[in-house]
């Protein structure tokens, strides 16, 4: 797929994650709101993990998770991306987002869904997966709006969890 490591879309700038990013991404792990919807907040050592595994992935696959930014003053929007996971031992690519609580309900993780659909069918990817608990039913309505269709339960991160797909 290859090298997307920066995009805007209409309100957004999105730059490939990387370790400077710890200070937003620790904020958006601790945050109580973002933290019901992704089973619990993440410390400190959890984020730096997180960090990294997104920088592995990112060098593995030639992309993975961008941080968003307002175009117009580069605040903190949220993270979001691409990326390859095991699902019931099958290769899935799954699109995530997570956004700060104060711009819930605003269509900006919708904007991120969308502009993760179009690089991955540009690159050739042929379906795409997304989830989330079953009662996060903003998510739900994100994935629904861009086009995924329920398609099963699952557990994930030793939590139930609501299986989306797209075919491209």
């Amino acid at each position: 797929m290859g090298g997307v490591e920066s995009f805007a879309t209409p309100r957004m700038v999105a730059a490939r994650l990387r370790g400077s990013d710890f200070d937003d991404l620790f904020r958006l792990n601790q945050d109580s709101e973002v933290a019901k919807t992704m089973g619990g907040t993440r410390g400190a050592q959890e984020t730096r993990e997180q960090i990294e595994r997104a920088v592995a992935h990112w060098d593995r696959y030639g992309y993975g998770l961008w941080i968003f930014r307002a175009r117009d003053g580069g605040g903190f929007i949220g993270r979001g991306g691409i990326r390859n996971v095991e699902i019931d031992g099958a290769h899935e690519i799954e699109i995530a987002y997570a956004v700060m609580p104060e711009f819930w309900r605003r269509g900006f993780a919708t904007e991120m869904a969308r502009a993760f659909v179009d690089i991955a069918a540009q690159a050739g990817i042929d379906n795409l997966v997304a989830f989330t608990l079953p009662t996060n039913s903003g998510s739900r309505g994100v994935m629904e709006k861009v086009g995924f269709r329920y398609e099963r339960e699952i557990v994930w991160a030793d939590l139930p969890h609501v299986l989306y797909r797209k075919m491209l």
